[in-house]
């Protein structure tokens, strides 16, 4: 729901990384992640450019691509500020005569435009003319009907890495209704930009909702072909059934590379640094306190009319926008925090909700009902209301992230 205009886009899918010298492997980046020696100075290569290893899983099939605006095939991966040279994967699908037969859309549509939350519609591709589904509102999964005739269904989507961004959601169901119908799935692997670190709260079975439907923590450092792959394992589909699933992985890619995604995710996600901070900023859906929407600096500031004007420096008046056609507090004046040059470390970053808790005019307003999902527990809210500090609410998170981390590494496909 919450994956969240224009994306400034810094550079094509391929990211050549920043070495020096001989590319040791004490080499660190500017976030202090680890530079490794043997692909330091190469490049990605998606899984959705990899032709050669899934054509012939398509040849002779009727398909159905799973798929928005970041599923894109790169034409030329020497040009790095080229963000025009690629195609989507539907188009390139149809143009080497592979049968596509009709296209799955996530949240936010297959053209990747409309609000979180809001009711996508079934239609028409204008480009191909092939159906659109929706598998957002009412239909978080394909019916039977709806994959009858189909021998094989493809997943592309790019995906953030965080519990409630809900790409991961619709997975699941696809992986359900393929399970269920026979029929394999392929995916497309792509990076996750928020892949080299694991943090937050596991979620509790009690609190399972299409932001959160499996016990993991809210950045979970996995890739969407790896997330497939545990979803499988740990016999997390209805009844404990299993997809026929093949994932094509990426080449040159670790958890540590930095990665900047050349199309936005999705509307309110417009570059990095909103993505960098989007797993810590996305708890304040679940407060009165605006992220941003219906401004240009989406998930990179926060503030409410209800915050202390004299211990936040930083104010911003939300109005409709792209992505955001009726944002929170729009057309009131908010006070709060302009994080657009902050350095985001590895980690979740607790300490801009539990200000703004402290901050706040009537701290019984503050919080909603959706915050406990998002968190995946009622602990967390418990925690700030009673004044626990970031260290001390992330010391109860330890046992579980180390747990999580052990059943993570049986799914890895990357170092």
């Amino acid at each position: 729901m919450f994956k969240n205009t224009l994306f400034p886009i810094i550079t094509a899918i391929v990211l050549v990384l920043i070495s020096c010298g001989n590319g040791s492997k004490n080499q660190k980046t500017e976030d202090g992640r680890p530079m490794t020696e043997d692909v330091s100075l190469k490049t990605i290569k998606v899984g959705a450019n990899q032709m050669e290893n899934y054509l012939k899983l398509l040849e002779g099939k009727q398909v159905g691509v799973v798929g928005n605006q970041s599923s894109v095939i790169f034409k030329n991966t020497n040009q790095q500020t080229d963000h025009t040279n690629y195609t989507h994967l539907v188009d390139s699908l149809i143009s080497l005569n592979i049968n596509v037969k009709k296209v799955f859309s996530p949240e936010h549509g297959f053209r990747g435009t409309a609000d979180a939350g809001e009711k996508i519609q079934d239609g028409l591709d204008p480009k191909t003319g092939l159906p659109i589904i929706s598998l957002y509102g009412d239909n978080k999964k394909p019916k039977p009907e709806q994959l009858k005739g189909l021998d094989i269904l493809i997943f592309d989507i790019q995906d953030v890495g965080v519990r409630f961004y809900t790409y991961i959601s619709t997975l699941h169901y696809v992986m359900e209704a393929c399970a269920e119908a026979n029929i394999p799935l392929l995916i497309l692997d792509r990076p996750n930009p928020n892949g080299h670190y694991v943090d937050g709260p596991i979620l509790e079975k009690a609190y399972t909702s299409f932001v959160g439907m499996h016990p993991i923590p809210i950045a979970h450092g996995m890739t969407i072909g790896e997330y497939a792959k545990m979803i499988n394992g740990e016999k997390w589909l209805k009844d404990g059934i299993q997809c026929e699933l093949t994932v094509i992985p990426m080449a040159n890619y670790t958890h540590d590379m930095p990665y900047s995604l050349p199309i936005k995710p999705s509307p309110n996600l417009p570059n990095d640094q909103s993505i960098a901070l989007y797993p810590s900023l996305c708890f304040f859906e679940g407060t009165n306190v605006s992220v941003g929407r219906g401004t240009n600096k989406q998930f990179q500031v926060f503030g409410s009319p209800d915050l202390d004007k004299n211990h936040f420096n930083f104010s911003f008046t939300p109005q409709p926008n792209e992505g955001a056609k009726t944002p929170p507090q729009q057309g009131k004046m908010c006070y709060g925090e302009d994080l657009t040059q902050v350095q985001v470390t590895s980690g979740l970053n607790l300490n801009y909700v539990i200000d703004a808790y402290t901050y706040t005019a009537d701290k019984s307003k503050f919080f909603n009902a959706f915050f406990v999902k998002l968190a995946g527990t009622k602990k967390l809210q418990e925690q700030i209301e009673k004044g626990l500090s970031e260290k001390e609410i992330k010391a109860t998170w330890t046992k579980g992230l180390e747990d999580f981390k052990t059943t993570r590494n049986k799914y890895t496909l990357y170092r």
